[in-house]
């Protein structure tokens, strides 16, 4: 079982320095196969849990209760320090965004996330304003905890569309570090000049990369370099492993053939690494 304890001050110290890669299981089976590779700490992912339930990545689709479950499975699952993917908070007032801070912290998580997302495409982004006073509801709410989980923020300008996403994202980083945020992240950014930016910007505060595409400029190495100290891989990983799927079925519903099986996993080494659990 995970020590939440534990975890969060192992979560922390690798914040601290150097730079590591937070990969993003979907369920409890791919948490499991990620701590035996190796990995040091791990988040999920709302896209990947939400696809594996047949439901769309939205707030509206995957209610908080059904979150929270799942995100309690996959902390349980492995001991390696977790990271919610949490949306908005489930809320848009900032008194909701601590009530949902303070349940997501009794999953036992080491980390968690809060988006300036409000999902409507009408206004995609919060006001500047209330989307400052969310991030410090969410500071208040893991103060009043007594539980150090490690606080990020996320500017969504580059996912929604913003006109300006490296402004937008660099001025309301800057603001969430200042209120209280302990890890900043601007999901989309790609460009290294923007990236090392926003190190800058909101330094001595470490910065999230999300890595979600095939991208030669944003290696580990490079990332590290830029001075990211986090890097994270969202639903790609579901994706990769949607994207087999999908043109294995397609195969055999196309041409009757079950050629493509030969790219499955091996049985053995799955079990094998299950049986180690």
């Amino acid at each position: 079982m995970n020590d939440q304890s534990s975890a969060v001050a192992e979560f922390r110290a690798l914040h601290e320095s150097g730079c590591f890669v937070l990969p993003n299981p979907w369920d409890i089976g791919s948490a499991v196969y990620l701590q035996q590779l190796g990995f040091k700490a791990l988040a999920t992912t709302s896209a990947g849990f939400a696809f594996s339930q047949g439901l769309p990545d939205s707030v509206s689709a995957v209610p908080r209760e059904l979150m929270l479950r799942h995100i309690s499975e996959v902390v349980q699952a492995t001991t390696l320090p977790v990271n919610a993917d949490f949306q908005n908070g489930y809320r848009d007032e900032p008194e909701g965004v601590a009530e949902s801070v303070a349940l997501c912290i009794a999953t036992g998580v080491a980390g968690l996330s809060i988006e300036d997302a409000t999902g409507d495409s009408r206004t995609p982004l919060y006001d500047f304003d209330l989307a400052v006073k969310r991030v410090e509801a969410a500071r208040a709410a893991v103060d009043s905890s007594g539980i150090p989980v490690v606080l990020t923020a996320r500017c969504e300008a580059y996912l929604v569309g913003a006109s300006n996403p490296a402004r937008a994202s660099l001025d309301r980083l800057v603001a969430f570090a200042e209120a209280g945020a302990d890890c900043l992240f601007a999901p989309g950014v790609r460009d290294p000049v923007e990236i090392a930016a926003m190190v800058k910007a909101v330094a001595p505060k470490p910065v999230n990369v999300l890595v979600s595409a095939p991208n030669p400029e944003l290696t580990v190495d490079r990332l590290a370099g830029l001075g990211v100290r986090r890097i994270s891989v969202g639903s790609a990983l579901a994706r990769v492993a949607w994207g087999a799927f999908m043109r294995s079925a397609q195969s055999i519903r196309d041409s009757g053939s079950f050629n493509t099986f030969a790219e499955a996993g091996s049985f053995s080494e799955i079990d094998e690494v299950m049986n180690r659990r």
